[in-house]
């Protein structure tokens, strides 16, 4: 594995980037992969994002300034992307490819040819943060805001367990920097669509319980969101619910992708290992927060998972 000081001299030393997200991109792979293209472009690099999926509308303000950048790339950059795998329709353009991964959870096969890889991180955007500050730019507003989604996003809004002291301290500078935590904060956490309402309804009337009421699983089904009317972003934070049950230990949230296709979501308290569940399905995580995708039947997907849960509940 490489220092961040590796990484910060490297990407002085290279232009024409193109900064990878994660399938299915939340705040933090975004808030991340903006931010680092910002910073580039200060430093008079050409660079641009691929967001590998939808860009729901709420993050669109990480991007609505930045005007696009046509070039032949030359270094590919992947940014809180624990595993090739994540990679999802960008693998069979980027496997192989990848020059520098920047990322926060522990890999278990680093897939590029650099490699920062920083645990403690409760956020892949305090890691970008770091990362800027070496290579000498100026962290204006618009890159604070960016950082910041992505802390508030992978924290729960600073109330998981992986929020740290150097957490709330790079908060605190962020807000200093004249980012608008309030209007993020009430965006990503205190604002909901009519089709989330719907969808969420929808997705409760599934609960199923096991284990004297200590493993929680919901699922969404294609017709449930179509029915609903929902967008991909209208799904954002369903994982949470079944962890919010009292006595709920075991969380997890089963959407269906596609025909036999199921991304997954497991949400854990109390010590339990979420990324030990999702590592069994090729997935992984966070010891709270982790997920996979599984194909199949949802029966037999549900029974995987809760035969799994099971194991990691009296682990």
């Amino acid at each position: 594995m490489n220092s961040l000081n590796e990484i910060a001299c490297f990407l002085m030393s290279r232009d024409n980037f193109v900064i990878l997200t994660h399938q299915y991109p939340d705040g933090d792979t975004l808030g991340s992969a903006f931010a680092l293209c910002r910073a580039l472009r200060k430093l008079g690099k050409k660079a641009r994002v691929i967001v590998n999926g939808v860009l729901a509308d709420k993050f669109a303000f990480m991007c609505d300034d930045l005007e696009e950048q046509c070039f032949d790339y030359e270094t590919v950059i992947a940014v809180d992307i624990a595993s090739v795998t994540l990679l999802g329709d960008l693998s069979e353009e980027f496997a192989g490819r990848v020059d520098a991964a920047i990322d926060h959870h522990a890999m278990n096969s680093p897939f590029a040819k650099y490699t920062y890889e920083n645990p403690q991180a409760a956020a892949n955007a305090e890691n970008i943060f770091e990362l800027i500050k070496l290579i000498g730019v100026e962290v204006d507003k618009k890159t604070a805001d960016c950082i910041y989604t992505g802390l508030c996003t992978d924290t729960g809004c600073f109330k998981f367990s992986n929020v740290t002291p150097q957490t709330m301290r790079m908060a605190a500078e962020l807000m200093e920097l004249g980012c608008d935590s309030a209007l993020i904060n009430r965006v990503m956490f205190d604002t909901k669509s009519m089709a989330r309402i719907r969808i969420e309804s929808a997705a409760l009337n599934t609960l199923a319980m096991y284990c004297n009421n200590k493993i929680a699983v919901i699922y969404t089904s294609l017709q449930m969101e179509k029915d609903a009317g929902v967008r991909e972003s209208d799904t954002d934070g369903i994982a949470a619910l079944p962890r919010q049950i009292e006595g709920v230990i075991i969380g997890i949230t089963i959407k269906e992708k596609q025909a036999g296709k199921y991304k997954i979501s497991v949400r854990t308290t109390d010590g339990c290992d979420a990324a030990s569940i999702c590592r069994a399905f090729g997935g992984g995580g966070h010891h709270a927060a982790a997920g996979c995708a599984i194909d199949g039947t949802l029966e037999e997907v549900r029974e995987k998972l809760v035969t799994e849960a099971k194991k990691a509940l009296c682990g």
